[in-house]
């Protein structure tokens, strides 16, 4: 509890909960001894009608949703010369050919680490966010927030603002009303067809995939993805909507887990807001609080929740309703700020007059940002001295062959990875076995202590050899070698591998 006997963050846990004993409560006094009716734990959607509202948080969503979109859309159209018979999208998964590619950046299959290492990265960078500034990414950068507000923003011009949309609901249907539920519809899979033809862009070429997709040209794959992503959006950024933040995503669920009382979180002021009540001119402010209980940040909230009921489940963190409040303030001429970004600690400071303190830097947000640094930093290094080359050696099942001269015949399989643009040689040389020599199937049958094989540009060579050595260099039924790939421009690859022989006593 804070220090003026009103809840903090920590004394909420889900919503519905707090709703289902607040009715429980209701229902007892109410009822004075009456038996109590049984708990209804399923109940209809109730709709939310969010308000238009101007302002800085407003205006900050807007930019961010403008930014995104863009960045979205635009994206897949960016061209980055590769050098010929590359692709020339900056950011393309080429599932194909088993590549992706963002600018400079190219990554093979064997390299799906660094894929970890993203989500890594992503994954840590929101515990940061959280831990400083609660939910701020649900509320301005989550794909669903984002879509949502672009399908709100298109009701509102075809259908009004929260009274005219609440009073165009409530009307009998006809002509008029069909045919506005139409064009919000339309417009609505519209922007759920761009948005689900614009992430296909992301894995196949986007000029080409375009071109074929109206000439009827792709492939089922690409009209079946389309078709699921243009359902989706559809589905959960005009029907769903809150109901997805609220059952459908795990984030709110452990949330509290990132917080604490430092965290900058959507915070109602009940030290000055309380006793809320109706405010009459002239009224002296000293006999209530400062909220007017005009409940103006319930009407503008996406969820629909009061936060003046402390920090809930619900709630995405996008300051709308601090807007709407610091309106309502500046109408009856009052400070602004009676719902801000606020921390639990300067709430309690608030009350205590004691100096108002930020605390950014402290043990968990020092933690995530040395693991943000340390993960980003690895992927930084790995990049920058990875191998544009690999070898992988692969010993034949049959163990050996003992040749007519005496010598002893191991196979193997070898591939050699070139990730350059152009056929690159390689010299193929096999330390730890004197007197061996190397047999390349299809190009010799003399071995020789060195050979050379190629490899085509962005592509696999791929060899079959088979190493010899005289029967008195094999002391053991299995010795240690190694086989040392160097590329023309020096590059140098080292695999271990095995050499097979007889048991000493069979020799």
């Amino acid at each position: 509890m804070s220090p003026d006997g009103s809840a903090t963050l920590h004394d909420y846990g889900d919503a519905a909960d707090i709703r289902s004993v607040r009715e429980q409560k209701a229902a007892a006094r109410a009822g004075a001894g009456a038996p109590p009716r049984p708990l209804n734990l399923y109940a209809r959607r109730a709709q939310v009608y969010p308000r238009k509202v101007s302002g800085r948080f407003r205006s900050l969503k807007w930019a961010a949703l403008l930014g995104l979109l863009g960045l979205y859309y635009v994206l897949p159209w960016v061209r980055w010369d590769r050098g010929p018979g590359a692709p020339d999208q900056a950011v393309l998964v080429d599932l194909n050919h088993e590549r992706g590619y963002f600018f400079f950046i190219e990554i093979w299959p064997q390299e799906v680490y660094y894929l970890t290492g993203l989500l890594v990265l992503a994954a840590v960078g929101l515990f940061l966010a959280t831990s400083l500034a609660g939910r701020v990414w649900c509320g301005y950068a989550c794909p669903q927030t984002v879509w949502t507000d672009l399908f709100m923003w298109v009701e509102r011009r075809v259908e009004g603002d929260r009274g005219a949309r609440i009073r165009f609901d409530k009307q009998p249907w006809s002509a008029g009303k069909i045919g506005r539920k139409m064009a919000k519809h339309g417009a609505w899979l519209v922007i759920a067809f761009l948005t689900g033809g614009a992430w296909i862009m992301y894995f196949v070429d986007a000029p080409t995939v375009v071109r074929d997709f109206f000439a009827g040209a792709a492939s089922e794959s690409v009209y079946f993805f389309v078709g699921l992503f243009t359902a989706t959006t559809y589905l959960l950024a005009g029907m769903a909507r809150e109901q997805v933040c609220t059952f459908m995503c795990p984030w709110p669920r452990f949330q509290a887990a990132m917080l604490d009382e430092d965290s900058l979180v959507v915070t109602y002021n009940r030290h000055r807001g309380e006793p809320r009540g109706p405010h009459r001119k002239g009224q002296a402010w000293g006999e209530t609080g400062h909220c007017i209980d005009c409940k103006q940040c319930v009407a503008v909230c996406p969820t629909g929740i009061d936060i003046r009921d402390g920090i809930q489940l619900e709630c995405i963190g996008c300051g709308l309703c601090v807007d709407s409040c610091n309106e309502i303030m500046a109408k009856v001429g009052l400070p602004p700020n009676l719902i801000a970004f606020d921390t639990e600690r300067r709430m309690a400071q608030r009350v205590a007059k004691e100096p108002l303190t930020y605390r950014l830097i402290r043990p968990r947000t020092v933690l995530y940002f040395l693991m943000l640094l340390g993960v980003a930093g690895l992927m930084v290094v790995s990049l920058a001295t990875r191998d544009d080359q690999g070898v992988s050696v692969l010993h034949d099942r049959t163990l050996f062959v003992q040749l007519s001269s005496g010598a002893i015949q191991n196979s193997y399989d070898l591939k050699v990875l070139n990730k350059a643009r152009a056929t690159r040689h390689f010299d193929i040389a096999v330390e730890g076995l004197p007197g061996a020599g190397i047999v390349l199937v299809g190009r010799s049958t003399r071995p020789a202590i060195r050979v050379t094989v190629t490899a085509p540009p962005d592509g696999l060579g791929e060899y079959r050899l088979h190493l010899r050595a005289p029967a008195q260099s094999v002391t053991s039924p299995e010795t240690k070698i190694r086989f040392v790939v160097t590329s023309e421009d020096g590059g140098t690859t080292v695999r271990e591998s095995t050499f097979r022989g007889p048991k000493a006593a069979n020799r």
